[in-house]
């Protein structure tokens, strides 16, 4: 007789079936909330279920993570991502490698490589991640991803020599990409630098024309200054004294309003007008006696 295939647990089995229905709402529905909740709903019952056998539950667990971190990023809400998949898996040391690969590439990709400095970092310092067949390999990721592009070369030079999955050669060909990274970076750094001395300048340059215009400006305003400080200089200074005198008197000793300040008053507006002619009229010359 044939053997039949060995049966699903209920919960997994329960589990499964979610995650079949999410993938078909995620590729052929385009329906990506549901195919969310559907997630959701199998990992939720795995981790109610008690007896399941270690890898099948695993295995569905890990896949429903993977479609919905896809449904997440098609909904544009890959900032979600990383705390969404921890709420299962409560430490980023238990992610599985293909959830962890698909965190290093989103995140790579919307460029926020930070957000898995530390994730990374935590994951690829734990001895049972080690033993995985995929540790290498997301090493590697980790390093191109995450560390070369925040400028980490440092602890990526660290890494690579004290990882000990390397051989020799793969540590030379990473040391070089570390490298011409940090030497990309340095030449980014001095481009920057020189484009922030540009506008400096092209600044300084604007306050200096700016700058020049004022202080042609006051020169031209000390020019007519002097100009008619030149007329003040011709005016008959008695007649000035004698207005001046008679103002006061107008002011402080006169009521204007009586009959007998009228003769003062179109006296002083006399002098005032040729006070007034002889400032802003031409300036005659002296006649010339034989």
């Amino acid at each position: 007789m044939r053997s039949e295939p060995p049966a699903w647990p209920p919960v997994s089995a329960q589990a499964a079936s979610l995650l079949e229905e999410a993938a078909d709402l995620l590729v052929l529905h385009r329906d990506f909330a549901a195919a969310v909740e559907r997630c959701e709903a199998g990992c939720d019952s795995l981790g109610s279920g008690s007896g399941l056998g270690p890898e099948s539950s695993a295995e569905v667990k890990c896949s429903l993570c993977v479609v919905g971190i896809q449904a997440l990023a098609e909904m544009n809400r890959w900032r979600e991502v990383l705390s969404w998949v921890l709420q299962y898996y409560h430490v980023p040391e238990r992610l599985p490698p293909k959830v962890l690969e698909l965190c290093i590439l989103l995140y790579s990709k919307v460029r926020e490589p930070q957000v898995m400095l530390e994730v990374g970092t935590s994951w690829l310092g734990d001895q049972t991640n080690k033993s995985l067949p995929e540790y290498s390999s997301l090493l590697e990721l980790y390093l191109l991803h995450v560390l070369l592009p925040l400028g980490r070369f440092e602890g990526a030079e660290e890494l690579v020599r004290g990882c000990g999955v390397f051989d020799s050669e793969q540590q030379l060909a990473l040391l070089g990409t570390i490298c011409e990274s940090r030497c990309q970076w340095t030449q980014q750094e001095e481009m920057y630098s020189a484009a922030e001395e540009q506008q400096d300048a092209a600044a300084e340059s604007g306050l200096g024309a700016l700058s020049q215009k004022l202080l042609t400006m006051l020169t031209l305003l000390r020019r007519a200054l002097k100009s008619m400080s030149s007329h003040f200089y011709l005016l008959p200074y008695k007649k000035m004294l004698l207005a001046t005198f008679l103002l006061y008197l107008v002011v402080v000793r006169l009521d204007p309003a009586s009959p007998t300040s009228l003769p003062f008053i179109y006296k002083l507006v006399q002098l005032f007008r040729q006070a007034w002619t002889a400032v802003f009229s031409p300036i005659h010359r002296p006649p010339i006696h034989e």
